[in-house]
């Protein structure tokens, strides 16, 4: 097995290093990020692997304090009559007591770029182009290895993009990175291991390996995420509760579907976040809208759809004035008792199995209570815009997440996919039901069907 590649991440004191390395590793609890200086105090390490086998190793290093003070030492250290090239002066300095002393933090930061092949040097974009910046890459530069400039925060207002490519191609280093830690681009990672390729030759094939892995690993949790979604909408589109028609039982019987529901999408809500390895709280602005880590504007409020632009009709039109938001499936039965048990029988075991109980309720004074279509719509529409920040959240992001009203016309007004439509001549299909068969075939089918759905709009 070949040796994984090392890189050193370089740079000055908060610059976003560590937040570039929880990114890279998708992994939020990776070392401390902070607003302070100097939080960052000794090299730390992260893996890489594919398939079990390890290809980039990444070591978080201090930032640089007083580069401009280490460059005026380090030229001082020839002796009369010497040329020393960079290692070699660098070598010395490492060599020597101020090493240990005054310049600790920088000297453990040269001692791992020299066991690296190479180093990313993160920059703070919005910062201005001083000259300790420069300061530090002549003092990196000693070191002899390749350095990858990254521009940091890119992606935030105040950014001196332009001045930095200048400063740096001024300095020779004219192959750089434009990144963002908090909102990573889709392809910043391709063009960050792109890049260095261009610098190590000969860890091409790693790199690419590692490019191609991080894009697959993309696309499958992005297919799991629309599943959960599927497997939310389906649940809630075949969820029924039968009560008897009594004012004070339906409204019990429209709390507890009301719970059943906010549940339920809170498990869905938990799940994507796990699956994009973000912690319960990075979804706990009540902007979201969520509270304490619960879906706060509620589901079946009539103002709350009507905020959000979701088309309005039939049974929710007639039960928004009671905040019911749900339907109420009662009355137009016109058929006598012996006729109507006749017609289910006639429809054969499978009519019987999934209408006789529901219509024989009906004719006993009991009432059917389902989730309204609107409803689902204001469910597809929050949880497919949370996936969608979450498929370009850096996992370095410390603000919550914040979601603004859906923009997606096609959930909001248009049709209800036809597999839905017919969830709800399904309880059996919803773990909300008591005797659920979830593992059903023609479940599964409505789900990829659903998926596919989520897929495309």
């Amino acid at each position: 097995m070949t040796e994984a590649l090392k890189l050193a991440v370089v740079g000055h004191t908060n610059v976003g290093k560590t937040s570039l390395l929880r990114t890279l590793t998708r992994d939020i609890g990776f070392g401390e990020v902070s607003h302070r200086p100097s939080t960052t105090r000794h090299v730390e390490g992260a893996r890489l692997s594919v398939d079990g086998e390890p290809l980039l190793e990444l070591y978080d290093t201090p930032g640089l304090e007083d580069a401009i003070a280490l460059l005026d030492y380090l030229e001082r250290l020839e002796r009369p009559g010497e040329r020393l090239d960079g290692p070699a002066r660098t070598a010395r300095f490492l060599d020597g007591s101020e090493a240990r002393q005054r310049f600790e933090q920088e000297a453990k930061v040269l001692r791992q770029l020299l066991a690296s092949e190479a180093g990313l040097y993160v920059i703070d974009a919005r910062e201005p182009v001083l000259a300790k910046y420069k300061d530090e890459l002549a003092v990196l530069a000693g070191c002899g290895k390749p350095l990858l400039p990254v521009l940091n925060f890119v992606a935030q207002p105040g950014h001196r993009d332009e001045e930095w490519r200048q400063a740096l191609a001024r300095l020779g280093l004219h192959a750089l990175v434009r990144f963002d830690s908090v909102a990573p681009p889709v392809d910043g990672e391709r063009r960050l291991y792109e890049s260095l390729a261009l610098l190590l030759e000969q860890a091409r094939p790693k790199l690419q390996r590692l490019i191609e892995d991080h894009e697959a690993q993309a696309a499958a949790r992005l297919a799991s995420g629309q599943r959960l979604i599927a497997e939310l909408l389906v649940d809630v589109a075949a969820c029924r509760r039968s009560v008897a028609a009594q004012p004070e039982l339906e409204r019990g019987a429209i709390r507890e579907l009301h719970d059943a529901v906010r549940r339920r999408e809170q498990r869905c809500v938990e799940a994507l976040l796990r699956l994009y390895a973000f912690r319960q709280d990075d979804a706990a602005a009540s902007d979201l809208p969520l509270l304490d880590g619960r879906w706060g504007d509620d589901l079946f409020n009539p103002e709350t759809l009507k905020q959000l632009g979701v088309k309005i009709g039939g049974g929710m039109a007639a039960g928004a004035a009671a905040g019911a938001g749900v339907d109420l499936m009662v009355g137009g039965i016109t058929l006598g008792a012996a006729a109507l048990l006749g017609a289910i029988a006639g429809g054969g075991a499978q009519t019987a199995r999934h209408y006789g109980n529901r219509l024989l309720g009906k004719l006993k004074g009991q009432r059917e209570l389902s989730v309204d279509d609107a409803v689902l719509r204001l469910l597809a529409l929050r949880q497919r815009q949370l996936l969608a920040v979450l498929a370009t959240r850096g996992h370095a992001a410390t603000e919550a997440i914040r979601l603004g009203t859906p923009q997606d016309q096609g959930w909001r007004e248009g049709k209800l996919p036809e597999a839905l439509q017919r969830c709800r001549a399904h309880p059996e299909w919803s773990s909300l039901n008591p005797g659920a068969r979830l593992q059903n075939g023609e479940r599964q089918t409505a789900l990829d069907e659903l998926q596919a759905e989520l897929r495309q709009g």
